[in-house]
């Protein structure tokens, strides 16, 4: 079951789910819009390698904007830091970024209870498109679950995406292979 506007609202009272920054006008009837960060990673490689780790380097989006092509992989950031503890939170791009092309993620659209951090973004474009720090780019739906959870996700020992951010964050799936 999904959450509505008026639950997010009291999950955010309880503690539950959280999000900073926060602003009321974005709170839609069963989502909350979250917005592009500042930050941007591209790999250093062309030839990207999962057992080991592939570094990547960081660079901001200019006040003008930045123009993304197609066949490349962008990683982004959300400019709000979330926490969810008692919920599953999806993270869908907006319509709006659909319509031009933009896809925010590949496979990682959704978190696990206790996930508490920016969301890095998988952003890959159809068309060159422009686009800008702080614009709108998807909305967070919050699912109930069934059962307690055995251990939260920012619990979880060998969790790889814990630490605590503003930048987008590279590939751990080296770390499988330990």
């Amino acid at each position: 079951m999904i959450l509505s506007d008026k639950r997010i609202l009291e999950e955010m009272k309880r503690g539950s789910i959280v999000v900073k920054p926060y602003n009321r006008k974005y709170l839609g009837s069963n989502s909350y819009d979250v917005h592009l960060g500042k930050w941007l990673a591209m790999y250093d490689e062309e030839i990207l390698d999962s057992r080991k780790h592939n570094k990547v380097h960081y660079f901001q989006i200019p006040k003008e904007g930045l123009i993304l092509v197609p066949s490349k992989l962008y990683l982004g950031v959300t400019n709000e830091y979330t926490e969810t503890h008692r919920h599953v939170p999806f993270l869908e791009g907006k319509s709006s970024i659909g319509r031009l092309g933009i896809d925010i993620h590949a496979t990682a659209g959704k978190g696990d209870v206790g996930f508490c951090n920016t969301w890095t973004l998988e952003i890959s474009v159809r068309q060159p498109v422009k686009i800008y720090a702080g614009m709108p780019i998807g909305q967070l739906i919050y699912f109930e679950i069934s059962g307690d959870v055995e251990v939260l996700y920012s619990k979880k020992k060998g969790a790889k995406y814990n630490k605590r951010g503003n930048k987008p964050v590279e590939s751990m799936m080296w770390k499988n292979f330990l």
